[in-house]
């Protein structure tokens, strides 16, 4: 089984996939065969990850038939294994073909005596409903069973009620609510299923009366709570009735004394803030501001004030505060909000506290009327007084409060910049008194302070490498992750290359008081921040404390290319001599880098992005090289005398420039084209994060500016337009390296525009300012991002294509009349992380079929039909696809099919992420055109061109 799960990753070839496969299934079919309970029991639970294993519906339609028929004969207990299958793989139920044949195997065990068989049955039904919703019988069956004296067997019906009634559109009359008869308990358990009637307004509508009508009968607590929270969750499906179900919520929050009910209407009020803050109306803000004051117990003012900080950070805020003209009640307003907040953000409880400073802080940032201004300040210390309160505490409470503040006060910074300094300088402050865990935490608020604003001087670095030291010495479990935080922070804040005082401290204490991993990650955040020559000795030091030959390639890789980095970081800004030394010097680290690191690559993990990254930097800097040298030739090689003339009789008045002039159309070709290539590589990383995926378009941005650049100095001066180059400002920098780079486009721009305008090309000064551009790019260290050394999000897509041969390199055979219908299955395999970044919206198949070798005579075809182009785009649902393709192969011969899968985002976003899929077609000749063309060789000449133009016609 492990071999065939190998060829299949290796290979998408179907007819591979299915022999493989159908031993599997012929393994789990001996085992349910099987005499011995024991083994039937553990073939039934071995079925889930054989789904996981081959995802396709001629697998999944034989397995869940064979399980069906376990249920059907086995005993309870069996049928319970295969229930928890059936549910496991709830999203492989749409795969089954035989639906009917299916559902009669199970459906037989519902007339079973045993009340526990039904019960089971009943569950199996509910777990099906995806792909049974209308069958009527089984929604008699639950009905039948609402009204059996067994207790496992109602239960069973509530839960298939409540599955079916999310999938379908089931009458009210289904379920006994009104009447006297049904036991208030019953009802409890029932009227959570009105939560799922939303199919139509009619329906709702009157569920919604239902509702109503239930809580003013039943007053009690526990049917006040259970009808609320499944009005809530009604209305917040439905969406129409979200804001009525706010007033209500709000009335029983003012009204009813009962605590647990005022508990629910909290709860359900965070719900409905959290799914449409927009539909939230200034009043029902002002009455939620006037119960939090005016209530008396601390706890269920933490929950109001929870769902005002959650509407502060929407759109609600900014309706609230909005003055509407001619009125003078929305200052008080405005007030009752503010006052709430000041008056919690020093209460003794602290989660209240925190909650009061997250909404002056969401207050500050999103409105900038010049009344509220002074609320930065109060904000500001809020903040600073439940920093010194939390950082002393290691309780998770005060963990989770701290984790509050120190968000609060990134957004404050971002938001108010001026506000930067003193917010730092209190955290600085504060990070010698406190408790480890709090560190870490305050230690990730600096560098992300500090990654937006260069807030973080040289002199603060004295207080931080003191701190590193009483770190290195302290013996706490949080000291590793302690070392890697704080280093993070002194590589943020040192800007240039790192002083040789700041390296020795830090190589000491990790010498002292670090394992390898705390090393490794220290010097990956090396490498992020562009400290080249630290992260190159740490990766040195790791060479030989690891324990497998591709760990050993891979530190070794990133020990080259932080050397090729550090050579670029003597660059001078007038020396071209040297700054071509330092190019070859780096591209010979680079050299043995990426051997290296082809070394460490494995079948499973081939380091595909960071090879494709790393090639792409070789070419660039000899591009660069290249560029430079061919700026010198202006003076090795000037132009001749007679370039005049030339120039005048060709009419190329670049000719007068001499020879310098094809190879800077060379020379901006080559960076056109290495921006493509960075342009394909963004576009096949769907997996990388954003950070990542920026500094890719930084490196293309690159190559574009100094494409321009030759165009606009040399080639073509007279038609090069600066408006669409020109940065914008406004843009938010997320990072130092890409504040630098934007800084050296902007400079380098401006030189450009005023050498364009002021001399004709070419001089000195336009080769001058190419060499100064290409080193003011190389002079800004590189940032390896996260993508580079860690994939957070994993994505990746199985093709299956049907027909297929058994053996790929055969073909497959097709007659030249007819067309071939390709079937093309495909699955969407995720990590542990789906969607953290970006999520698959559809997937793009392109199809598209090359002749390779021609059998039989050439006749006169239209060209429509020698190739094959198609696309079609697909949803896939429970991450699976399905489309077909007709395809024409009139022309006899080999043809070589191809099938590419691209993905497209929920921003519409098109990346090339694969696979690719390669079979071959044989194309025959049909029987009726082989018998006239063998009657026309046998002495039939005049009538040879009718004949063909016969058997042709139809195409």
């Amino acid at each position: 089984m492990a071999a065939g799960g190998k060829s299949f990753l290796a290979d998408a070839g179907y007819g591979e996939q299915e022999l493989d496969a159908n031993s599997a299934l012929m393994e789990l079919d001996k085992g349910l065969r099987s005499g011995k309970l024991g083994e039937q029991c553990e073939a039934v639970v071995r079925f889930p990850r054989l789904f996981q294993k081959y995802p396709f519906p001629i697998l999944i339609n034989s397995a869940f038939l064979k399980l069906a028929d376990v249920f059907r004969v086995g005993n309870n207990f069996l049928r319970l294994c295969v229930l928890k299958v059936t549910q496991q793989s709830e999203k492989h139920l749409e795969k089954i073909l035989n639906v009917d044949e299916f559902v009669k195997r199970v459906f037989s065990v519902i007339h079973s005596n045993d009340p526990v068989a039904r019960a089971i049955t009943l569950r199996m039904l509910g777990s099906m409903a995806s792909i049974i919703p209308e069958r009527k019988n089984a929604h008699h069956s639950i009905r039948q069973s609402l009204d059996s004296h067994d207790n496992v067997e109602v239960e069973a019906a509530i839960f298939a009620a409540a599955n079916f009634s999310a999938q379908s559109n089931l009458p009210m009359s289904l379920f006994p609510l009104t009447g006297l008869a049904t036991p208030v308990d019953l009802k409890l358990k029932l009227i959570p299923i009105l939560q799922h009637m939303h199919h139509d307004a009619s329906l709702a509508s009157s569920s919604r009366q239902l509702l109503q009508q239930l809580v003013t009968s039943y007053p009690s607590t526990k049917m006040v709570i259970v009808t609320l929270h499944t009005f809530t969750l009604l209305a917040a499906s439905s969406l129409v009735d979200i804001p009525k179900q706010v007033q209500l919520l709000l009335q029983y929050l003012k009204n009813d004394p009962r605590k647990a009910v005022k508990r629910l209407a909290i709860q359900d009020l965070k719900l409905l803030a959290n799914k449409m803050p927009h539909t939230w109306s200034r009043e029902n803000i002002q009455a939620l501001c006037e119960s939090a004051l005016h209530t008396p117990y601390d706890s269920l003012k933490l929950g109001m004030l929870s769902v005002l900080s959650t509407l502060s950070g929407t759109i609600a805020i900014k309706q609230y505060f909005s003055s509407t003209p001619g009125t003078a009640a929305t200052t008080a307003r405005s007030f009752d909000l503010v006052k709430l907040a000041q008056e919690c953000c020093y209460h003794n409880n602290r989660g209240i506290a925190a909650h009061g400073v997250r909404i002056l802080t969401n207050i500050s940032a999103s409105c900038q009327e010049k009344d509220l201004l002074p609320l930065e300040q109060d904000a500001v210390f809020g903040l600073e007084s439940l920093l010194v309160l939390c950082s002393q505490d290691d309780s998770p409470g005060a963990q989770a409060t701290l984790k509050i503040t120190l968000t609060c006060m990134v957004k404050l910074v971002k938001c108010r910049p001026h506000l930067s300094q003193s917010v730092v300088e209190s955290l600085l402050t504060q990070l010698h008194s406190a408790q480890d865990a709090a560190r870490i935490l305050m230690c990730h608020c600096l560098a992300a302070i500090a990654m937006q604003l260069p807030v973080l001087a040289d002199g603060m670095l004295g207080d931080l490498m003191e701190l590193y030291k009483v770190i290195g010495q302290s013996t706490t479990d949080k000291k590793q992750e302690l070392l890697v935080s704080l280093a993070t922070v002194i590589f943020v804040s040192s800007q240039k290359a790192l002083s040789p005082e700041i390296k020795t401290v830090i190589k000491q204490q990790l010498e002292n008081a670090s394992n390898g991993w705390t090393a490794y990650r220290i010097a990956r955040q090396a490498s992020r921040m562009g400290n080249h020559d630290m992260a190159r000795e740490l990766y040195q030091s790791l060479l030989t404390q690891v324990a497998s030959e591709h760990f050993y390639f891979w530190l070794n890789s990133l020990k080259e290319f932080s050397h090729a980095e550090q050579c670029l970081t003597g660059l001078q800004e007038d020396n071209y001599s040297s700054a071509l030394s330092c190019i070859a010097e780096a591209l010979k680290s680079y050299h043995k880098g990426i051997a290296s690191l082809t070394a460490a690559s494995t079948p499973l993990n081939p380091l595909s992005f960071q090879c494709g990254f790393v090639k792409l930097r070789i070419d660039l800097l000899q591009a660069f090289s290249q560029l430079i040298c061919t700026c010198n030739s202006l003076k090795t090689s000037p132009p001749p005398a007679i370039a005049t003339t030339i120039a005048m009789t060709s009419g190329n008045d670049l000719q007068r420039c001499g020879r310098i002039s094809n190879q800077m159309k060379l020379s901006m070709e080559e960076f056109r084209n290495l921006a493509v290539r960075y342009g394909d590589l963004y576009q096949s990383s769907f997996d990388a994060d954003s950070a990542t995926l920026r500094n890719v378009e930084l490196q293309q941005q690159s190559c574009l500016l100094i494409s321009h650049a030759i165009e606009a100095l040399i080639l073509d001066p007279e038609s090069a337009n600066f408006q669409e180059y020109s940065s914008n400002g406004a843009a938010h920098v997320e990072s130092e390296y890409e504040r630098r780079m934007m800084s050296v486009f902007n400079h380098v721009l401006e030189e450009v525009e005023s050498l364009n305008r002021k001399y004709a090309p070419v001089s000195y000064l336009h080769t001058a300012c190419l060499c100064s551009a290409v080193i003011a790019l190389l002079k800004v260290p590189l940032s390896f991002q996260r993508y580079f050394f860690q994939k957070l999000q994993s994505t990746s897509i199985k093709l299956a294509l049907s027909p297929s041969p058994r053996n790929p390199a055969e073909p497959i055979a097709v007659q030249n009349n007819q067309q071939l219908a390709l079937k093309v299955e495909g699955v969407v395999q995720h990590g542990s992380k789906p969607g953290l970044f970006r999520k698959i919206q559809s997937v793009c198949l392109n199809v598209s079929s090359v002749l390779q070798s021609k059998s039989g005579q050439d006749y006169k075809i239209p060209i429509d039909n020698m190739t094959n182009e198609m696309e079609q785009r697909v949803e896939p649902h429970n991450d699976y696809f399905s489309t077909q393709f007709l395809l024409n192969f009139v022309i006899l011969g080999t043809h070589n099919i191809t099938v590419e899968s691209s993905v497209i985002d929920s921003n519409g976003i098109v990346w090339k992420t694969g696979p690719k899929t390669t079979i071959f077609v044989k194309s025959l000749e049909d029987p009726y055109s082989q018998q006239v063309r063998l009657q026309q060789q046998q002495g039939q000449p005049p009538s040879q061109q009718q004949q063909q133009r016969t058997a042709y016609s139809r195409f």
